[in-house]
């Protein structure tokens, strides 16, 4: 048993089910150390008297959709409860307001590894994803038995349909990945030898932008280095950009399929599984795991990953997409962030910050060929 495990004291599962409960015991003490959960998650297979914000209602019959139940998960949910209906290799969580769609695999125990990946301090939406990659019996096969089989993983349903050819690729280790406020920024870096950089100019009037684009575009070219721009996909279009880099809400509103003919490269943000996920079926050239660490640069819509979860990712989607790291890494974390075996780490203040750019930059850049030694 791991030093955090402590499911049996738990109100778990309702109604109570000790069978349920030695499964996610057992399940949890080959997943290895986590920091303890911030929510006490319940999992409950009937509806509760008494509904509370960490309770999880689980129906395995998706034919209840009448009116009348479409009502009762509303309510449910403004009581800040979730609701799983699963059934027929098909999963749906209902929570928050979003509802995240899942297709794949249900295992005899998946509901016992769903109790176990939230104890391991994942959120739902991501647990679930964890607990459809679960396969009977996997905690007996190995000390480690996190699921790292992308094969094994569930699909996100309903997403909007993937350009018909992935994005054109970009190199596997990108290495240090610059992100920058401004074209001179670009430039300077540039400068300085580092080979990816993104411009992310958040406001500015269209004439500006367009200027602030095209000289970040020159400077790429002019030095050799794959520049991105951040957001503005259509005036990165436009300008014959290298790259350009998306959240997660923008797959909804960008048109990728012209940014795909274009031939311009597509980075991913994602904070977990689920997006990640999401970002895989959309082909993209790179894909961004984040934040790592806390960040002041932008508001997070998750708590920090940390290293223990990168580390995680890396070994899940190694060799299926290249990988970049982000958000609140400096030159004092860098070579722990490199240990995880990821070839491109982002960084912000650490060089727009620093007393001499070009000395930060230069130290960046040789952690990395350390790590390669």
């Amino acid at each position: 048993m791991t030093e955090t495990l402590k499911l049996a004291g738990r109100d778990l599962f309702w109604p109570p089910a000790d069978e349920l409960t030695e499964a996610a015991e057992r399940i949890r003490a080959r997943l290895g150390d986590w920091p303890p959960t911030h929510v006490n998650w319940r999992i409950c297979l009937t509806a509760p008297d008494d509904v509370n914000g960490g309770d999880l209602i689980v129906f395995t019959d998706l034919k209840q959709s009448s009116e009348q139940h479409l009502e009762q998960i509303a309510r449910w949910m403004t009581q800040g409860a979730g609701v799983i209906e699963a059934a027929a290799g098909r999963a749906v969580l209902h929570l928050g307001g979003v509802r995240y769609q899942l297709e794949g695999h249900l295992a005899e125990d998946w509901i016992a590894a769903l109790a176990a990946f939230l104890d391991c301090g994942f959120d739902p939406h991501d647990a679930l994803v964890l607990a459809l990659a679960w396969r009977d019996g996997d905690e007996t096969k190995s000390d480690d038995a996190w699921p790292c089989d992308i094969s094994r993983f569930p699909r996100v349903a309903g997403l909007p349909d993937a350009p018909a050819q992935a994005f054109a690729a970009c190199p596997d280790a990108l290495g240090i990945y610059a992100v920058l406020p401004t074209a001179e920024w670009v430039e300077r870096v540039a400068s300085f030898g580092v080979k990816t950089l993104q411009l992310r100019r958040k406001t500015a009037e269209p004439d500006e932008l367009k200027r602030e684009i095209a000289r970040s575009i020159a400077a790429g070219r002019e030095h050799d280095a794959c520049v991105f721009i951040n957001d503005h996909w259509q005036a990165a279009i436009d300008a014959g950009a290298y790259g350009v880099h998306l959240g997660q809400e923008d797959v909804h509103t960008a048109d990728l399929h012209a940014l795909s003919q274009a031939g311009v490269r597509l980075g991913l943000s994602t904070h977990g599984y689920y997006e990640m996920l999401t970002a895989l079926h959309f082909r993209p050239s790179y894909i961004a795991l984040g934040a790592v660490f806390p960040t002041t640069t932008k508001v997070m819509p998750t708590a920090p990953q940390g290293l223990a979860r990168l580390a995680r990712y890396v070994k899940l989607l190694e060799g299926v997409v290249p990988l970049v790291a982000i958000g609140g890494i400096s030159g004092d974390v860098l070579p722990q962030v490199l240990a995880t075996g990821v070839k491109s780490a982002a960084v912000v203040r650490a060089i727009t910050e620093a007393a001499d750019p070009a000395s930060a930059a230069q130290a960046l850049q040789k952690a990395f060929l350390q790590q390669k030694v």
